[in-house]
């Protein structure tokens, strides 16, 4: 019996980290609860203070930092060299002020509250003023306000922190030697830390370079295989490596895997390495946080609630305060207020500077586990936090909702959802008919507009079951959704399909992606918002350039029939499938001679003027 054991204890272990996450993330959302707060409650159950299917979370920890190391790599490949240079001010002058401010700030409360000595709260400051990379991101992707002014500005300040460890790792140990210290000491600190900068610039010079010179030939070499398989396994390389070299010379793994992802967002692969990277980057991710969960000492936490729960709402106040103060003169007040919101969680490195601190001796061990269990609970409230703040932001900054028209005379087979300048134009093909309509809307001035010209659009919010029984979806044979909003139109999907079953569902697609999502969810028909247009822009151009209609109206069902293949492709293969396809040319005789001979403009177009077939 203890053979097999051991011969399927990884297997075990690796069943019940996936039943984790698969059980506590749907049971979180039912609760309205963030993803990460589902993956640190899951590691607590499961970790040694729980059901001890974990005994320490060193088990894991190791590995799931891989997740934090992708997720700034996928950072690093939609942010170019340009703009990471555009933004240095933010980094060292925002990042280097919330650092120092918040440092100090937690050093002098703890000292002066005599809780620990003055190197010890130094420690402490240092370690809680980090932000929780990871959870910072994670919450800006999500609502995707990364690109936003004050996304911007508080990945400068997380980035900033990535940068300072190394320092920090440094300076520890100077400070545990105390004022003592004879000049030989000091002289071999001087040097050692001027060999350490030597190896990390050469490190970075190396993936510099690297990026520059040998990635696009290397992924430009390998796409010609046409296996998926070896370009998934050349991303991870270049990721695992970059920050394998970047940890070697004594630099955070997560930066490293960030350089590398900035050098290559301007590659012709971003899109491929991006759709890669995804699916190890969120399983990673999720293993990442129940490994803080493990670690959250329970009994410890118990015993000393109190004490735990004070400061780990006092750090998450300071914090919070701190960076609304330096982003206020340059961000609106919300804005300040969110970016606040979402940096108060501590940060991974804190589960690195207090353990250095008590091997120092700057540390008890006691304090030091406080301060650990402190931290690993401002991670587990700094989610609820900002998702509290989002929803009084959003609250107080749209007055209260009116209540939905009254329907009792609305009789539509079809009921219309958004009288836009798309759903308008809808709802008068259905009118010309003489099909009843009814039509609901959630802008009452769209609604004040339509009345003007002789239009009955109701007062109502689609998003909401009631309002859909209400508008008389059980009696529709057809829902038309038309809305610009996707994630709402997404929603309005959901709950016809459960709610509703058997009525036909048409809906307004933003762009490709939402039209890949809108298919698997089974809906009946869907249409970009633009592709009709475009396509009869085009076929006028060539026209207007000379082409006999006949071949116009060809080469658009054309483009309407290679469309519609590398959708389905799409659907099978990914986003980024159907590039051949794509870019595919009908052939037939040129309108006229070419003058002279196609010459490439950089290396990655010389492949493909060499396929071309010459003129004849």
């Amino acid at each position: 019996m203890a053979q097999q054991l051991g011969e399927f204890g990884f297997v075990i272990f690796g069943l019940v980290l996936l039943a984790t996450v698969v059980l506590s993330v749907p049971i979180a959302r039912k609760l309205g609860l963030p993803a990460i707060v589902a993956y640190l409650i899951g590691g607590i159950i499961i970790g040694p203070s729980g059901l001890g299917v974990f005994p320490t979370p060193e088990s894991i920890i190791p590995v799931s930092e891989l997740g934090v190391v992708m997720l700034l790599f996928v950072i690093g490949l939609e942010l170019e060299l340009s703009e990471l240079i555009s933004m240095r001010r933010a980094i060292f002058g925002l990042g280097a002020a919330q650092l120092v401010l918040t440092a100090a700030s937690l050093a002098l409360l703890a000292h002066a509250l005599g809780l620990l000595p003055w190197r010890g709260a130094i420690v402490a400051g240092l370690a809680l003023a980090m932000s929780a990379t990871a959870i910072a991101l994670e919450i800006l992707e999500d609502r995707g306000e990364l690109q936003r002014e004050y996304g911007q500005r508080a990945f400068a300040i997380l980035l900033f922190q990535d940068m300072a460890v190394v320092p920090l790792l440094a300076l520890l140990p100077l400070l545990a030697q105390g004022a003592g210290s004879g000049a030989g000491n000091a002289h071999a600190s001087f040097a050692d830390a001027a060999r350490a900068a030597a190896i990390i610039a050469a490190a970075i010079a190396a993936i510099v370079l690297a990026g520059r010179y040998l990635l696009n030939p290397f992924f430009r070499l390998l796409a010609q295989s046409g296996s998926r398989e070896v370009m998934t396994a050349a991303a991870l390389l270049i990721v695992l490596g970059a920050a394998m070299v970047m940890q070697l010379a004594g630099m955070s793994m997560a930066l490293g895997a960030f350089l590398a992802g900035v050098l290559l967002a301007e590659s012709n692969y971003r899109h491929e390495l991006e759709a890669d990277i995804e699916p190890f980057r969120g399983l990673l991710l999720a293993l990442f946080f129940m490994g803080v969960g493990m670690s959250i000492d329970v009994a410890l936490v118990r015993a000393n609630l109190a004490l735990v729960l004070i400061a780990a709402a006092l750090i998450t106040v300071l914090k919070a305060v701190i960076v609304w103060l330096l982003f206020r003169p340059t961000c609106a007040r919300r804005d300040s207020l969110r970016a606040g919101s979402i940096l108060t969680a501590a940060g991974e490195f804190s589960f690195v500077l207090i353990p250095l601190g008590a091997t120092l001796g700057m540390l008890a061990d006691r304090q030091a586990a406080l301060l650990l269990a402190i931290a690993a609970v401002t991670m587990l409230i700094g989610p609820l936090v900002a998702s509290g703040s989002e929803a009084l932001i959003r609250r107080v900054a749209r007055p209260a909702e009116p209540e939905a028209d009254d329907f009792s005379e609305a009789r539509g087979s079809v009921l219309v959802i958004g009288f836009g300048r798309f759903g308008q134009l809808v709802c008068q093909c259905l009118l010309a008919e003489g099909i009843a309509v009814t039509t609901i809307d959630r802008d009452p001035e769209m609604i004040r507009q339509a009345g003007r010209f002789g239009f009955r659009v109701y007062y109502g919010d689609g998003t909401r079951l009631d309002v859909l029984r209400a508008a008389g979806t059980t009696k529709a044979r057809l829902v038309a959704v038309c809305i610009d909003d996707r994630d709402a139109a997404g929603r309005i999907v959901d709950l016809v399909q459960a709610e509703f079953p058997g009525t036909l569902l048409y809906v307004r697609s933003f762009d490709r992606r939402h039209s890949l999502a809108l298919i698997a969810k089974g809906v009946e028909f869907e249409l970009r918002e633009t592709y009709e247009s475009a396509l009869r822009f085009g076929r006028q151009t060539l026209e207007a350039l000379g082409l006999a209609p006949e071949r116009a109206a060809e080469v658009e069902e054309f483009v309407r029939k290679r469309d519609l293949e590398r959708l389905a492709l799409q659907q099978a293969e990914g986003i980024t499938a159907g590039l051949d396809i794509l870019h595919a040319i009908m052939l037939q005789e040129p309108l006229s001679k070419p003058a002279g001979e196609a010459k490439p403009l950089n290396p990655e177009t010389q492949d493909i003027v060499r396929r071309r077939p010459a003129a004849e």
